[in-house]
C-alpha cells in the first residue's frame, strides 16, 4: 500500500490529479518473473519505454516514487504552458488598443483564475499518464516506491524484488539551487513549487535567465508582478544566437522587468517580510526588495538512493554515463532523459525513449549522436532552434553562407503586428545544405519543424523553394530565405549568359 501525496494547493483539481499519478491506497503488484524491461521513473521517458515496449508484447514493471508523469506533466511543461497563455492572452487584451479596441488598460485580472484554469487542464492531460490506464489498459506493472538496485539483474521496490532481462533508467532530473549564502533560510520557489501558488507575489527575482527563468519572468511580469531578472552571464538565453536573444532581451525590457545582466548574487537576507538580494555589478554593489524569489538555474540528475553502485552503473555529478546507444556501464541497463542527456527537453526524452527500445530489446544498434534535436523557448516572441550555430560550424572547420530574413519583411507578420524578430540559416557554403536554422516570432516553435524536418531527411533549401506556402502566413519568412538563396546562385557571369539566350530568343 502506498500513502497519500499532497499535491499543492489542496483543490478538486489537484486531488483529481493525484488520483491517477499516484492514486492513494494503490496496492503493488506481485511481481512476474523475470520481466523484458523494468522501468525506473515514469516521466516522459519512461512512459513511452513502459508504453512501447508493452505494446510489443513485453512484460513490463513501472517503478515510480512519487507522481507518474514526471516533470512535464506535473511541474514543468503542462502547468508552465497553461499559465504563459494565460499571460498571453492579458497581455493582447491590454494592448489590443492599437486594433480599435476601446478601454484595454482597466482590464482586470485574476491571478487565482488564471491558475485554477492551469490545474484543471492540467488534470485533464493526466489521464493519459494514469497508474491504472498502464496496469488496465497497456498491462503495465505499475509499482509505487524507491527503486534500489540490489544487483545487475534486480531492483528492490517497497520490499519486493523485480529480476529484469533489460532496465531503463529514466529517473530524470530536479531543480537544481546556487550554493548562495541566506538563500535556503530565506525561502525559494523553483519550477517544482511555483505552480502552487495561489495568490501572486508582488515583486518577485527570477534567478537565471535560461528558457526557464525568461518564460516565467516574462508571464509573471504580464500578470502585474514586479520582476526582476538576475543573469550572472553576460546573455540571457547564453545557448542561443546573439541577436535572436537581443530580441527577446529588448522585448523583456520593454514589458517593465528589471534585468540585471552580468550580475553576481552574493547573499540574500530577510528584513521582517522582505527578502533582500545583494547583487555586484560591474564592482558596485546594491540590493533588491521583493516578496518572492524564483530559482531557475538548471537540473541536477536523481542518481541519489538508486544503488547504481550494486548494478555497476557509472555515473558523475551531470548524470548516468551512457553511450552513444544508450547502455549504460552494466550491458543490461540503459537509461534515458534528463537523466543521461545533455539536451533536457520532453521531446528528446520521447526520441531517446524510442532508441532504448530498439537497442534494448531488439538488439538494435542505433545512436543518439543521429538525432536532429529542435528546442523553442516559449516566451514572446519565441525564439526556437535546430541544428548547428554559426560558432558550432567553425569549430568543426565548416565554412558556412549565412542567410536572414527579418519578420518586418513578412506581409503577415506586417498584419498582425508581429514584426518583432526574423528567421536566420546557416548553409554549407557553396551548396544548399542546412547546417542549422534560428527563428524569432510569435509562433517560432510551430514554424521550426520545417528545418527540422529537412535537415533530418537530407533536404537542402532547394527543396524548400521549390514548395509552396500558402499566402500570407508568417511561416513564409522560411520561403523568403530560400528565394534569398536563389538570387545569390545568379551570379553576374549566369545573368550575361541568361541575356544573351534571352536576346537570341528574340530573334
Amino acid at each position: 500500500m502506498t500513502g497519500p501525496l499532497a499535491m499543492l494547493p489542496d483543490t478538486p483539481e489537484n486531488r483529481e490529479l493525484t488520483a491517477n499519478v499516484h492514486p492513494d491506497g494503490w496496492t503493488n503488484p506481485a511481481p512476474a518473473g523475470r520481466y523484458n524491461l523494468v522501468v525506473v521513473g515514469a516521466g516522459t521517458a519512461g512512459l513511452i519505454c513502459a508504453a512501447g515496449a508493452a505494446g510489443l508484447g513485453a512484460k513490463v514493471a513501472l517503478i515510480e516514487r512519487h507522481l507518474m508523469g514526471g516533470d512535464c506533466l506535473n511541474v514543468g511543461c503542462v502547468p508552465s504552458k497553461g499559465i504563459i497563455r494565460a499571460s498571453r492572452a492579458v497581455f493582447e487584451a491590454r494592448n489590443a488598443g492599437t486594433f480599435g479596441v476601446q478601454g484595454c488598460q482597466d482590464l482586470g485580472f485574476d491571478f487565482s483564475k488564471a491558475m485554477e484554469r492551469m490545474r484543471r487542464l492540467r488534470t485533464g492531460i493526466s489521464h493519459h499518464d494514469s497508474a491504472r490506464r498502464f496496469r488496465d489498459e497497456l498491462g503495465v506493472d505499475v509499482f509505487f516506491g524507491q527503486a534500489r538496485f540490489s544487483g545487475r539483474d534486480r531492483i528492490e521496490v517497497a520490499g519486493s524484488t523485480l529480476f529484469f532481462k533489460k532496465a531503463a533508467l529514466c529517473s530524470g532530473a530536479r531543480a537544481a539551487a546556487p550554493p548562495i549564502p541566506g538563500l535556503a533560510e530565506c525561502g525559494y520557489l523553483t519550477n517544482e513549487t511555483v505552480f502552487s501558488l495561489t495568490e501572486m507575489p508582488r515583486r518577485m527575482a527570477v534567478i537565471g535567465a535560461g528558457p526557464i527563468g525568461c518564460e516565467l519572468a516574462q508571464t509573471f511580469a504580464r500578470f502585474g508582478c514586479r520582476v526582476t531578472l538576475i543573469q550572472r552571464a553576460a546573455q540571457i538565453l547564453g545557448r542561443e544566437d546573439r541577436d535572436a536573444a537581443a530580441c527577446l532581451q529588448a522585448a523583456l525590457v520593454r514589458e517593465g522587468i528589471a534585468l540585471h545582466v552580468n550580475t553576481a548574487l552574493s547573499s540574500v537576507e530577510l528584513r521582517g517580510a522582505e527578502r533582500i538580494i545583494h547583487l555586484e555589478q560591474d564592482g558596485r554593489q546594491h540590493e533588491v526588495c521583493v516578496d518572492a524569489i524564483l530559482v531557475c538555474v538548471g537540473r541536477a540528475p536523481n542518481t541519489e538512493g538508486l544503488g547504481l553502485e550494486a548494478a555497476g552503473i557509472d555515473y558523475d555529478r551531470d548524470g548516468v554515463t551512457a553511450s552513444e546507444t544508450l547502455q549504460t556501464s552494466n550491458p543490461h541497463v540503459y537509461a534515458a532523459g534528463d537523466i543521461c542527456f545533455p539536451y533536457k527537453f520532453t521531446h528528446t526524452a520521447d526520441a531517446l525513449a524510442r532508441i532504448l527500445l530498439a537497442n534494448a530489446l531488439f538488439m538494435g544498434r542505433q545512436r543518439t549522436s543521429a538525432l536532429t534535436i529542435p528546442w523553442c523557448t516559449y516566451t514572446d516572441p519565441e525564439i526556437a532552434h535546430v541544428g548547428m550555430y554559426e560558432r558550432d560550424a567553425g569549430e568543426k572547420g565548416l565554412e558556412v553562407t549565412t542567410l536572414t530574413v527579418p519578420l518586418s519583411e513578412v506581409d503577415r507578420a506586417v498584419l498582425d503586428g508581429e514584426t518583432e524578430g526574423f528567421a536566420r540559416v546557416h548553409l554549407l557554403k557553396g551548396t544548399d545544405q542546412i547546417l542549422g536554422a534560428t527563428i524569432v516570432a510569435r509562433h517560432a516553435g510551430e514554424m521550426i519543424n520545417e528545418f527540422s524536418l529537412a535537415i533530418t531527411n537530407g533536404l537542402g533549401l532547394g527543396a524548400i523553394a521549390r514548395t509552396i506556402h500558402p499566402y500570407p502566413t508568417q511561416a513564409e519568412v522560411i520561403k523568403k530565405l530560400a528565394d534569398m538563396h536563389n538570387r545569390t546562385r545568379l551570379t553576374p557571369f549566369v545573368k550575361r549568359l541568361l541575356a544573351v539566350w534571352l536576346k537570341w530568343q528574340r530573334g
